[in-house]
């Protein structure tokens, strides 16, 4: 039989090891970086389990480049403190079908991937500042994760497209990507400031590359784009060189400009197929990880 006293020193027992689980836990939780001259204005550190936060919107379908992945939001988790993007291999019905329609969209009668892809469209634009998103990225066959913004007006490519990180097939070879577009003489094309590094870049310099997590970094101001991996500069923009050549806002800059209500949104996705080469089946499921997404702007 326990006596009061040995009653007693196990609830006090306890109550020291749930006081040093509170202070790991404590120390485990994120820093949130502040820099001089800048202060926060938006992020996601997704540390609660389940749905993504309402900040977040999905695309749905077949959405873009003939890809093989139907967006939807199933494929898209917050777990143990991490954002999970995963591409599976399973089919699902296009809801879309038309047999006879030329879109590529509509034509096919079903998929036999899924991803998400993840954009703050609704919730959150923004004109200049510095982005960070720490991630870690599924460099597989068939693979093309990615952090990009989008322009919250005109048409594509008029509104503007920063892609602060794109892994894919270029050049004939994996690579990771810094790029920004707007548009060229006729408007459903684009020009493009492209930064390639050859992913061979990194994994000379660290054989286990793809299995860590990176700080992706933009900094954007009136003059200038410039985008980093964990502190190297992968891609510099001048925006004196960026107004639209043609479309029905020709001489637009998407990335340096004063009109009113113009800004960016931001998107996470993993598409498979297309740019990102030949799905290796044996590979998957896919999990592009990202532990925080960070906005800040000048004071």
């Amino acid at each position: 039989m326990r006596t009061a006293t040995g009653f007693l020193l196990l609830a006090l027992l306890l109550s020291q090891a749930g006081a040093q689980a509170r202070d790991i836990a404590k120390k485990q939780r994120k820093t949130i970086d502040q820099y001089a001259g800048y202060r926060l204005v938006w992020h996601d550190e997704f540390d609660k389990k389940g749905t993504p936060s309402s900040c977040w919107d999905y695309e749905q379908g077949f959405v873009r480049n003939e890809e093989e992945q139907w967006y939807q939001p199933d494929n898209a988790r917050v777990k143990k403190g991490v954002l999970v993007i995963e591409g599976r291999r399973e089919t699902v019905r296009n809801t879309r079908y038309d047999s006879l329609s030329a879109d590529w969209r509509r034509n096919r009668p079903e998929a036999h991937y899924t991803s998400s892809c993840l954009t703050t469209r609704k919730s959150f634009t923004f004109r200049y500042g510095r982005v960070e998103v720490r991630a870690k990225i599924p460099a597989l066959g068939g693979a093309w994760p990615a952090i990009w913004l989008l322009g919250n007006m005109y048409p594509w490519p008029e509104n503007g497209e920063i892609d602060i990180m794109e892994y894919y097939i270029a050049g004939g070879e994996p690579s990771i990507l810094a790029n920004a577009c707007w548009s060229a003489e006729k408007p459903t094309e684009a020009v493009w400031d492209t930064g390639r590094t050859p992913f061979t870049h990194f994994t000379e310099l660290d054989p286990e590359w793809a299995e860590k997590y990176h700080l992706w970094r933009m900094d954007w101001d009136e003059s200038f784009i410039r985008i980093y991996l964990d502190g190297e500069l992968l891609n510099e923009v001048d925006l004196s060189l960026t107004r639209n050549k043609g479309g029905r806002h020709t001489g637009f800059n998407p990335f340096s400009n004063q009109l009113e209500g113009f800004g960016c949104y931001l998107l996470l996705n993993l598409a498979m197929g297309s740019s990102g080469g030949e799905i290796d089946d044996s590979k998957l499921p896919l999990r592009y990880c990202v532990d925080y997404v960070r906005v800040y702007q000048r004071e």
